[in-house]
């Protein structure tokens, strides 16, 4: 006597996934698969290589969300995994590079470094996805990051890599310690910094084809001098991170005047003691939620 299962209704069908809902995880995946050959050619010796594979894995962060939007591919399984590629390549990766470049000179004391920067990282991370959605933010916090992101904050790290390899002298292992503790701090700390990404760049028919010329050129360079490039353009992002400051505290305080020029305008004004409520202060006025 065989025993039939019986169910009491259809056989529940998984709907098919398009196909432009998997590319940005595809090129999310191909990001960690580069953060962990980083790792393992760090272990290896091998540090150009592995630093470049950290490079190659920013530049496919900077990709997938922009190409998710694009075809219109976003979706909360994705955040997530941009999330933990994030902690991979940009927390843990640089860290173990720097240990084992020059931080285990220090013994614990440079494995201690390493793990407060992948921390940092991860705690970073955490707390962007928890402040997303805050309604009290102000309409102009959408041009800015809480503290410096995971992916800015991997390649900074790694300047005393790109000195050395510039035939610079290896700074000694305390100075190596000291700016990996500085730029987890930046990561994790409340420091207003510029993001970019509501910034939407119109190109002119007549600037194709010369933005086109600029774009393969500066690909040129920085395969041509990877170090040089990379060097300077760190060295920039660190200077501009009090621009940034300031241009917060530019706007912070001109929203400020603008509220209290609005909550002081109507009660001043005789010809209108009970001022009408507008609707368009009614409207949520919060950024669009950004990949």
């Amino acid at each position: 006597m065989s025993f039939q299962p019986e169910y009491p209704g259809r056989r529940r069908r998984f709907r098919t996934i398009p196909v432009r809902m998997l590319v940005p995880n595809f090129i999310t995946l191909l990001a960690i698969c580069a953060g962990l050959t980083a790792i393992r050619l760090s272990t290896e010796g091998r540090m150009e290589l592995a630093v470049a594979a950290i490079v190659f894995a920013a530049v496919l962060d900077g990709l997938d969300g922009r190409v998710a939007r694009m075809i219109k591919g976003q979706s909360k399984f994705g955040a997530e995994l941009d999330s933990l590629a994030d902690f991979v390549n940009f927390g843990v990766a640089p860290g173990l590079i720097l240990y084992f470049w020059q931080l285990h000179e220090l013994n614990n004391v440079g494995w201690i470094a390493a793990m407060i920067f992948a921390i940092s990282a991860g705690l970073r991370l955490a707390r962007f996805n928890a402040t997303m959605d805050d309604p009290n933010k102000p309409a102009f916090a959408a041009n800015y990051f809480t503290g410096v992101p995971a992916p800015a904050g991997a390649i900074t790290v790694l300047l005393p890599i790109y000195l050395a390899f510039l035939g610079m002298r290896m700074p000694p292992a305390a100075l190596t310690t000291a700016y990996t503790l500085l730029i987890a701090v930046l990561m994790v700390s409340r420091l207003p910094v510029f993001s970019g990404k509501t910034v939407r760049m119109r190109v002119p028919p007549e600037l194709v084809l010369p933005v086109f010329v600029a774009v393969v050129f500066f690909i040129a360079l920085l395969i041509g001098y990877p170090w040089h490039i990379l060097s300077a353009g760190t060295v920039l992002y660190l200077f501009s991170l009090p621009v940034g400051w300031k241009s917060w505290r530019d706007q912070q305080r001109r929203a400020e005047a603008a509220a209290v020029a609005q909550a002081d305008g109507p009660a001043s004004d005789p010809a209108l003691p009970f001022a009408p409520a507008s609707h368009e202060d009614e409207q949520d006025d919060r950024p669009v939620r950004l990949n």
